[in-house]
């Protein structure tokens, strides 16, 4: 969050601005490095061959800048007014790009971020159905949402990449080998589970060791 608060606000405004990062935090969960990439953030990309993990052109999201990324949400901090990311958001949510599993939305926030003459937006993803009580997501979501992304792909797939390779994309970042931010070690280890049961019927292909 140390860009966020940077050298360039006004002084007087930066116990307001390092509050509402706080209360943002509190209520959307820790700073993360990149969403799985089944995350309903994310989830407008149909480039199933190179796998969209943080917001962006690439899955519908115009206009962002000096963005950082939590749990269930994210700060972007545009000079333009942010007119472009609040349509974008709106356009994804008229679209339910995320067919019912949780809502998008897009306000401003009323903070100095970043900088005196950027206009931070706040994104947010609203799960719509329960989450653990930890804030991480359920074995009940997980899967289906991960089964969904890779049904899609077997037809056309020419190899299968292995746990090793797949845990950062499929866990999302900063993540250990069953577990991160957003899944508990249980919902990690069933999705290992699952991804080497899918890899190993040879659906996609023979099994590659390496990298993206």
């Amino acid at each position: 969050m140390g860009k966020l608060l940077g050298r360039s606000i006004d002084k007087t405004a930066l116990e307001k601005s390092t509050e509402t990062i706080q209360e943002l935090i509190d209520t959307h969960g820790p700073v993360v490095d990149a969403y799985p990439y089944w995350h309903p953030l994310v989830a407008d990309n149909e480039d199933h061959q190179s796998p969209v993990t943080l917001p962006g052109d690439r899955c519908g999201y115009e206009g962002l800048d000096h963005t950082v990324f939590l749990r269930n949400g994210f700060i972007t901090c545009p000079y333009d007014g942010g007119d472009a990311v609040l349509k974008s958001v709106a356009r994804l949510a008229e679209r339910d790009v995320t067919r019912g599993v949780a809502s998008l939305t897009a306000e401003k926030i009323e903070a100095q971020l970043y900088h005196p003459h950027a206009q931070p937006i706040f994104v947010t993803c609203a799960w719509q159905r329960p989450l653990n009580r930890d804030g991480t997501i359920p074995i009940a979501l997980a899967v289906p949402l991960l089964l969904e992304r890779e049904m899609h792909t077997w037809r056309n797939a020419q190899v299968a990449e292995t746990w090793k390779t797949m845990a950062p994309y499929i866990l999302g970042r900063p993540s250990g080998s069953r577990s991160s931010l957003f899944i508990n070690e249980e919902t990690g280890q069933a999705l290992k589970t699952i991804w080497n049961t899918l890899i190993n019927t040879g659906m996609f292909g023979p099994i590659r060791v390496g990298s993206w």
